[in-house]
């Protein structure tokens, strides 16, 4: 097994998001197979949300037991609990609500008419993470990250040249004043993103081909934090046409 970077490209968003579904399935039935249970760091964002529904929509999904998944999220948005931006709903009504997962597998952000303090939110998502974590570590093993990517190369909410990025003591942070609103969010730090076995990058748009390119390009992570991502066995960048416009073609691997 190697943790060498790969891009995948597909035709469109449509495809796109169908053939991360697809893998995500099987890897998650093997992975299950294999060790048991499965935690699944997931993201928001159009993509983010975009392969959720195709999980939900595939002849497939039922073929994982979801009550041996645990569901995390790399970052939040602060907003109350009903907030339709709030990742944690999106993907609840694209496939979470859907599916046979135990509501104590799923571990959300406090939301902001839950907590009073953002700080205090951080800190109560780092408990969480501990709670489940194995024998002396601080969080659990994360078997698949997805992570969408902004036109800057922020991941998560992790946004170039700020503090959070270069965080490596907190499991999580407080956001504060964020160049994307909402300004204020939470979010998993870099090296906890990173001690997942495989992280699942997937970016749509040209918009993006600027970041990915800088990024594969060897671009320092605190001014392009996506160049900072790396799982342990598998960095896979799912991505588009339009997305890959700046993609060296030796880098591009096959899509079946």
């Amino acid at each position: 097994m190697t943790n060498e970077r790969r891009v995948l490209v597909h035709p469109d968003k449509q495809a796109l998001a169908g053939s991360v579904a697809a893998r995500f399935l099987t890897k998650t039935v093997d992975i299950i197979d294999d060790l048991g249970g499965a935690n699944i760091v997931l993201t928001g964002g159009t993509m983010g949300t975009g392969v959720l529904q195709a999980v939900n929509d595939s002849p497939a999904r039922d073929s994982v037991d979801w009550s041996k998944v645990h569901f995390w999220w790399g970052d939040e948005r602060w907003l109350p609990k009903a907030d339709a931006e709030r990742n944690e709903l999106q993907a609840r009504r694209a496939l979470l609500d859907n599916i046979a997962v135990p509501p104590r597998n799923i571990h959300p952000f406090a939301a902001s008419d839950e907590l009073d303090d953002l700080e205090a939110a951080a800190a109560a998502y780092s408990e969480e993470l501990a709670t489940f974590a194995g024998e002396g570590a601080r969080y659990p093993r994360f078997d698949i990250t997805f992570l969408g990517v902004g036109p800057d190369g922020h991941i998560a909410s992790l946004f170039p040249d700020r503090a959070g990025i270069r965080e490596i003591e907190a499991t999580v942070v407080a956001v504060r004043h964020s160049p994307k609103p909402p300004p204020e969010r939470l979010s998993l730090t870099r090296p906890v993103l990173n001690s997942s076995d495989r992280i699942w990058l997937v970016l749509a748009g040209e918009d993006k081909a600027s970041a990915l390119g800088l990024a594969l390009a060897g671009a320092s992570y605190t001014e392009v934090p996506v160049a900072g991502a790396k799982g342990r066995k598998r960095t896979v960048f799912f991505v588009d046409q339009d997305a890959a416009a700046e993609v060296p073609a030796n880098l591009i691997a096959p899509s079946y």
